[in-house]
C-alpha cells in the first residue's frame, strides 16, 4: 500500500530551526578532523626547547604571554564541537598529569588526520567503527611497548629527579633559571608528600592544590624565589603593640570570632530603663573578657582566627603579650595547622594544651614590597609549604607559576608511579617501529588503520625537528634507521635515541637527561 504524502499545498514539516546547519556522514567526519587539525596547528610551534611564546589578548583586555599548550587553548574562543572536545582533552591532561598538554593535542590531531585516507575514498572507505577498533588494538600494543621501554627510578635519587624535572621545564619560559625552579619543585612536593602507614616507599597523598600555596609578589628578582619550611600569609597584627618576632612560638588556631555573638537573624531589644542599656553593654564585654581569659590561661604566643577580633579582645590579648591575627582564609588556616601541628578549635572553653602548635621555630613579620607578611618558618617536618615567587611583572609571575605547577605535577606523578620514559621523540619512534612490526600480523581490513598509528606517532619527533630548524625528512629518517638497527642488533634492549631539541642532532636520551 502506498504511503500517504502531505496534504496538497502543504510542504514538509521543519523540526529544526531554519538557520541550523546540519552535517551528516562523510562530510561531518571530515569537518571534525579539519577542526581537530586546526586546534593542533595553533600550538604546534610551542613544542620543545626551541618553542615560541604566544601573545594572546583575552576578552578583558589583559595580555597573556605563554608557551603552555593548555593556557593557550583556554584563551582561544572556538565554536566547533570537535574543537571544544580537544580543549577538554587538554584540560583533562593538565589536571591529571600536569604536563604534556601540547604533545597530547598534537598527537590527537595527527591520529585523526591519519584516518582521512580511509574515509575519503568512496570505493574503498572503511566504516568508522573498524577504524576505531584498529586504533584500540594499536593503543594496547603501544602500552606494552611503553612498559618495555620504561625505566624504574628511585624517588630519593636527587640527581635523577633533577634531570627529570629539568626536561619538563627546559622547554618553558623559566628554563634560564632551571636549577632554582627544579630545586623548588622537588622541595615543595617532597615536603607535602605523606607516607603510607605500613612503611612503604611510596607516598599515598601529594595534595599540592591544598597544601602547597604559591604566593606571587611583584618586584625583586627571580633569584629571590624560595620554598619556605612553613607557611606565610598576607596579614598584619591586629594591634600595633603586639610582638612581631617570636622564637619557638605556641600557636593557637580558632574558627570562632573573638567578639560578642551577634544574632543569627535581626534582633530587637526593648529597653525601658537606661540602666538596662549599661547592663547589656556590660554583658557583651563580660562575654568577650571570658573568652580572652580562657585563651590566656593556655599561654599561647600567637592566636589566629578565621573570624573577627573586637577592639576589646585586642586590648586583653595585647595586655597578655599575645600576638593576634584575624579574618584568615580557611585554606590558610588548614595549611598552618598541618605545618605547625596545631588543631583548629571552635570553642574557647574546650581548648587544651594538645591543641597548640609547637613545631614552628620562628614567627616573624616581614615587609615584602608594599605589604606586611606573616612568616611561620623553620617548622619541624612541615607537611605544608608556601612557595614565594618574585619577578619584575605580573606576566612574568603568572608564567613562572604555570611552569612551576607543571614541574611539581611531574614530580608528584613520579612519586605515585616511579617509572620514566625517554623523551626527545625516542619513545614515540620506538612505539612507531613496534606498531609497524606488529601490523604484519594483523589480519583483515583493520591492518591499515593499525599501521597508520605508527605514522601518527612520528609527528612528535617531526615537530621537534621542525621547531629547531633542521631538515625534517633527513632527521626523522635517520632516527627511524637508528631504531631499526638497534632492534635488529638486540630486540630485547630498548633504543633510547631521540632528537636534541636545541641542535637537531640524534643523541641518547640518557646522555641528554631528557625523560
Amino acid at each position: 500500500m502506498a504511503s500517504r504524502g502531505p496534504p496538497p499545498g502543504m510542504g514538509p514539516v521543519m523540526v529544526l530551526n531554519a538557520k541550523t546547519q546540519r552535517q551528516t556522514g562523510r562530510q561531518a567526519q571530515l569537518s571534525n578532523i579539519s577542526a581537530a587539525r586546526s586546534v593542533a596547528d595553533i600550538i604546534r610551534t610551542t613544542l620543545g626547547p626551541r618553542s615560541m611564546l604566544k601573545m594572546l589578548l583575552d576578552p578583558m583586555g589583559s595580555i597573556v604571554i605563554t608557551n603552555d599548550g593548555h593556557c593557550i587553548l583556554r584563551e582561544v574562543d572556538v565554536s566547533h564541537p570537535t574543537a571544544k572536545s580537544m580543549m577538554e582533552l587538554s584540560r583533562a591532561q593538565d589536571e591529571e598529569v600536569g604536563d604534556g598538554t601540547t604533545s597530547v593535542i598534537i598527537l590527537a590531531g595527527e591520529v585523526l588526520v591519519q584516518a582521512i585516507p580511509f574515509l575519503e575514498n568512496s570505493h574503498s572507505s572503511l566504516h568508522p567503527t573498524v577504524i576505531v577498533q584498529a586504533y584500540h588494538q594499536a593503543l594496547q600494543k603501544a602500552l606494552e611497548l611503553c612498559e618495555h621501554q620504561a625505566v624504574i627510578v628511585d624517588v630519593h635519587d636527587t640527581k635523577r629527579m633533577q634531570t627529570l624535572v629539568q626536561s619538563s621545564i627546559g622547554t618553558k619560559f623559566s628554563s634560564r633559571w632551571n636549577d632554582k625552579m627544579v630545586d623548588m619543585a622537588l622541595q615543595a612536593v617532597l615536603t607535602v608528600a605523606r607516607k603510607h602507614d605500613n612503611n612503604s616507599n611510596f607516598s599515598t597523598e601529594v595534595d599540592l592544590k591544598r597544601y602547597a600555596k604559591v604566593e606571587k609578589i611583584p618586584g625583586g628578582e627571580i633569584s629571590d624565589c624560595a620554598v619556605l619550611k612553613g607557611v606565610m600569609f598576607n596579614k598584619d597584627t591586629v594591634h600595633s603593640k603586639m610582638r612581631r618576632r617570636i622564637e619557638n612560638p605556641r600557636i593557637l588556631l580558632l574558627d570562632t570570632p573573638l567578639e560578642y555573638k551577634k544574632g543569627e537573624s535581626q534582633t530587637n531589644v526593648e529597653i525601658t530603663d537606661d540602666k538596662d542599656w549599661n547592663l547589656l553593654l556590660k554583658a557583651e564585654e563580660e562575654y568577650v573578657k571570658r573568652m580572652c581569659e580562657e585563651i590566656i590561661v593556655i599561654k599561647p604566643d600567637i592566636v589566629i582566627t578565621e573570624k573577627g577580633v573586637s577592639d576589646l579582645a585586642q586590648h586583653y590579648l595585647a595586655k597578655a603579650d599575645i600576638t593576634a591575627f584575624r579574618r584568615l582564609r580557611k585554606t590558610d588556616n588548614n595549611r598552618i595547622a598541618r605545618a605547625t601541628g596545631a588543631t583548629i578549635c571552635s570553642r574557647t572553653d574546650e581548648i587544651t594544651e594538645d591543641d597548640l602548635g609547637t613545631k614552628c621555630k620562628l614567627f616573624e613579620m616581614r615587609k615584602v614590597g608594599p605589604d606586611w607578611f606573616c612568616y611561620l618558618d623553620e617548622c619541624v617536618d612541615p607537611k605544608a609549604c608556601t612557595i614565594v615567587l618574585r619577578g619584575g611583572s605580573k606576566d612574568v609571575l603568572n608564567e613562572l607559576e604555570r611552569n612551576l605547577q607543571d614541574a611539581m605535577q611531574v614530580v608528584r606523578n613520579v612519586v605515585y608511579h616511579p617509572k620514566l620514559l625517554p623523551g626527545g621523540g625516542a619513545t614515540e619512534m620506538a612505539v612507531a617501529m613496534g606498531i609497524r612490526r606488529a601490523s604484519m600480523s594483523v589480519k583483515g581490513v583493520g591492518q591499515k588503520p593499525f599501521a597508520a598509528i605508527a605514522d601518527a606517532m612520528e609527528v612528535i619527533p617531526r615537530t621537534l625537528a621542525s621547531n629547531c630548524g633542521v631538515s625534517v625528512i633527513r632527521t626523522v629518517t635517520a632516527l627511524r634507521a637508528k631504531h631499526a638497527a638497534a632492534y635488529e642488533k638486540n630486540p630485547s634492549t630498548p633504543c633510547n635515541v631521540g632528537i636534541n631539541g636545541r641542535t637537531g642532532d640524534l643523541v641518547t636520551m640518557e646522555e641528554l637527561g631528557i625523560w
